[in-house]
């Protein structure tokens, strides 16, 4: 995935996060500060992944609104159980919404689906139909769950 292995189930996180489409300064400006909170956690941040998608059938408007989707992968180095890793994780989370929120305002398009060990949030505005679709991880048979 980065040139590594990732520690056994427990010990790393997923991120799914909407970026602001059509806006690169935004984005890694939301990277950055992403990774420098989790760092400043105690966090370890093995990487970005962009997630594949299949924007076939969508429309204009949606096309046009469309956000960029990217999973940071982040290592428990710090914590001694797996609840105070999550609970870390929560807080991250938390701090970098609100800095975020703060810069480029709640509506910007960055929003963190999900920041866990424990599941991948997979979302958009689409049909329950159109979530398998749209997301080709949900079809690769190397991803299980």
């Amino acid at each position: 995935l980065f040139g590594i292995t990732l520690p056994s189930s427990g010990n790393y996180a997923v991120s799914n996060v909407f970026f602001p489409p059509n806006n690169p300064e935004a984005l890694d400006n939301c990277k950055s500060i992403m990774e420098r909170i989790c760092k400043q956690r105690g966090i370890q941040v093995y990487g970005w992944r962009e997630v594949p998608v299949n924007n076939s059938m969508l429309g204009q408007d949606p096309l046009d609104s469309e956000p960029v989707t990217q999973q940071l992968f982040v290592g428990n180095k710090k914590y001694q159980t797996e609840r105070r890793f999550e609970q870390e994780l929560f807080r991250v989370r938390k701090l970098v919404e609100d800095e975020t929120n703060g810069i480029y305002g709640a509506e910007s398009g960055f929003y963190i689906n999900s920041l866990t060990g424990q599941t991948i949030t997979y979302k958009g505005q689409l049909t329950p139909e159109q979530v398998s679709q749209y997301y080709l991880d949900l079809r690769n048979p190397e991803f299980s769950s």
